[in-house]
């Protein structure tokens, strides 16, 4: 059995959404308890409710201007079809405006195409979940990546209702789930690394009530800028200024560019440059965009994955 829910495409500001290239913002779509499928341009990924066990779904297009989300199990209370569609809208990014950025780049002949709806970074359903698993990108393959989410994923989280059961849909494991376990579970399990005791470590402090990552989601750039959210960032265990940067972009603050061994070169590239040219070279032809100067950046780098219509 499945319950259908269909939600705009409309952001705040009266612009469109691409759902293709949200979906396909960047490389957190494959990591459990994510899963992509590109021929029908649709994600499966799995929520917590407020009660019960958490539902699977599988999120795609809809009737025209519209995405259509299918959810796995029993029909849904009010309150749990509230959960899913906050749910969707913070993996998704609904309710961030992006108008203000597409008068930015209206005249910008590299990023015009972004005003057709791109530009919104896939989140994970909670902060703590991005944190997390930004931590797992860093100083290692990719491949090295996906086996230490899928293993904390398969090992420690909840099964979601209403599915034959396969340990990679389960929901992301809670802060206290991960808390409990030892530093040896991290380093022999899950494969983490130096990584293992910043894991835990993270997980017992927002466990504890110690941190609070939720609430950066709802903060206000008024009432914390992005200097202030990098700062508190930084303070995490296991977050430098690259895991930094790219949490915040999750958080839909894109002030910061992301210069690590992927963008540099590829900027290069796509430049038509032999040599990789100095940060502040980079920084200074995408200064304009001010608050947008990061995601303008990233928009640039990965125009070519997702085909235009």
């Amino acid at each position: 059995m499945t319950t259908t829910l269909e939600l705009p495409l409309i952001g705040p500001g009266g612009e469109p959404i691409d759902l293709r290239r949200t979906l396909a913002s960047h490389g957190f779509a494959d990591l459990a308890p994510m899963h992509p499928d590109e021929e029908t341009g649709t994600l499966d990924l799995t929520l917590r409710v407020p009660r019960g066990s958490p539902r699977r779904l599988r999120i795609g297009p809809g009737a025209p201007g519209h995405l259509r989300a299918e959810i796995a199990g029993r029909p849904l209370a009010a309150p749990t079809v509230a959960a899913i569609t906050s749910g969707i809208t913070r993996v998704l990014r609904l309710d961030q405006d992006l108008s203000g950025f597409y008068e930015l780049v209206r005249d910008d002949p590299d990023l015009s195409w972004a005003t057709g709806g791109a530009g919104r970074m896939l989140a994970s359903p909670t902060v703590f979940e991005d944190v997390v698993k930004t931590i797992c990108t860093t100083n290692c393959s990719w491949s090295l990546t996906t086996t230490m989410v899928r293993a904390l994923v398969t090992h420690l989280g909840e099964p979601p209702a209403g599915l034959a059961h396969d340990p990679a849909t389960n929901a992301f494991p809670t802060p206290a789930a991960m808390a409990a376990q030892p530093e040896s579970f991290y380093r022999e399990v899950v494969r983490a690394g130096y990584r293992a005791p910043f894991l835990r470590t993270l997980a017992a402090q927002v466990a504890a009530g110690d941190i609070d990552l939720e609430r950066l989601a709802e903060a206000d750039p008024t009432e914390l800028p992005d200097a202030e959210l990098e700062a508190t960032l930084l303070r995490l265990p296991g977050v430098g200024p690259y895991a930094a940067t790219h949490i915040a972009m999750t958080l839909g603050r894109t002030s910061h560019l992301i210069l690590d061994s992927w963008t540099r070169p590829t900027y290069a590239r796509l430049t038509g440059r032999r040599a990789v040219p100095a940060d502040r070279t980079i920084v200074r032809r995408f200064a304009r965009y001010g608050e947008h100067a990061g995601l303008a950046f990233w928009l640039f780098l990965t125009r070519d994955w997702v085909p235009d219509r």
